[in-house]
């Protein structure tokens, strides 16, 4: 944690950044967890369930061929402040919901509300090679999926029983509350970048980066290997757990709130054990554990308690995944196409969260067992290491 620390003292904007990202993770985990309580009390399907699940990756993907665009073209403090402000909107006005006819209003704050915040941690993501050279790059990646699983860790937690004490709308205007801090705090924030003056327009800059594509296929196979990681979007398997096996024995919104705490547990505790250990040649190692350890869950679905146990396995190597091949790919494109690059390898990557909460919920209602579905992702996972290892024996990255 040292290095870290060195890290964060030495760069004062990430600093401020890490913790605006903090806060604004930590807040999140309100509205998620009242979010999910208020359909399952609300008795609903879980294809339902799986449609709002998808809805906050869903607009990642829809935004992604012009946010690229125009983060490249845009300061990015500005940028990110009208983000933030979208989502201060969003999040109070998910007060308004109140029964099964206003789930055409969830659907479309959930919508506007997550493609702002998937536009900034693009924005984000694209301004911090901007600023840190490799070696720090790959360990401000590593510390913003620890921050995402500390973040996520405590805000379930205690966001399970902020929504069983204090009730749904509680939650939502805590989220709202947060969100102002937040950008109290990136507007009092100096960042000092230069945009690379363009003055042509998006379709053009959309045309461009796919011509850059085109001479750097090794930037695509690094995007579609990030992309496996996206298979991680447990949400809606989690949810549907809690309403089969475990709501008769304990309270919906703690339930909610243990798994996914215990699971953040292991994303927080994973890069600190292996960031050191995985490289080039071993990081196919960690798509088979994770593969292990999500059949491991299928086996332990049942027992609440020993599923408990089960998920801090699971959650283990989810970031250490995340952060190391996001640096790859960051690491192997040119600083011009930041912006846009990542903006498309967010999309592929929200696109396989969209697709494993779809299947999750078609598998579920059409039969098949949790188990089969937490099995046959593990099985997703087997064949990202196949990928990588390709990757690494015909291309050079």
């Amino acid at each position: 944690m040292n290095g870290y620390q060195s890290l964060l003292n030495s760069e004062p904007v990430l600093k401020r950044l890490s913790i605006i990202q903090l806060l604004a993770y930590f807040g999140a985990w309100f509205s998620n967890i009242a979010i999910y309580t208020l359909l399952l009390k609300l008795n609903l399907s879980a294809d339902v369930i799986a449609f709002v699940a998808m809805l906050h990756f869903l607009a990642g993907i829809v935004q992604a061929p012009v946010s690229g665009s125009i983060i490249d073209s845009i300061k990015p403090k500005k940028l990110m402040s009208i983000l933030i402000i979208v989502q201060i909107i969003s999040t109070i006005s998910l007060l308004f919901i109140n029964d099964v006819n206003d789930l055409w209003l969830l659907y479309i704050l959930i919508f506007i509300k997550m493609a702002a915040a998937s536009f900034y941690f693009t924005t984000e993501m694209s301004l911090l090679p901007k600023i840190l050279n490799d070696k720090k790059l790959q360990k401000a990646n590593e510390l913003h999926s620890i921050i995402w699983s500390f973040s996520y860790t405590l805000g379930m937690a205690i966001s399970g029983f902020i929504v069983y004490i204090l009730g749904v709308k509680v939650a939502f205007i805590l989220d709202a509350s947060i969100f102002t801090i937040c950008f109290y705090l990136l507007y009092t924030l100096d960042i000092k970048v230069e945009i690379l003056k363009n003055s042509t327009n998006l379709i053009v800059m959309m045309k461009d980066t796919f011509k850059y594509l085109k001479k750097s296929p090794n930037a695509i196979h690094l995007m579609l290997l990030h992309a496996f990681v996206g298979l991680s979007a447990f949400d809606a398997l989690i949810a549907l757990m809690v309403n089969k096996y475990y709501a008769s024995i304990i309270a919906i919104s703690l339930a909610l709130g243990l798994l996914n705490a215990f699971r953040a547990i292991g994303l927080v505790i994973g890069p600190i054990i292996l960031s050191n250990w995985v490289n080039n040649k071993r990081l196919s190692y960690i798509f088979i554990f994770q593969a292990i350890a999500l059949w491991l869950w299928a086996l332990a679905i049942e027992n609440f308690y020993l599923s408990l146990f089960v998920s801090i396995i699971v959650g283990l190597f989810s970031t250490t995944l995340w952060s190391y091949t996001y640096t790859l790919l960051q690491k192997n494109i040119d600083e011009k196409y930041y912006g846009r690059i990542i903006a498309y390898n967010d999309m592929l990557f929200l696109s396989m969260a969209t697709f494993t909460s779809f299947m999750i919920g078609f598998l579920a209602t059409n039969g098949q067992s949790l188990q089969t579905i937490t099995i046959l992702i593990g099985f997703g996972f087997i064949v990202g290491a196949i990928y990588f290892q390709w990757i690494l024996k015909t291309k050079d990255i």
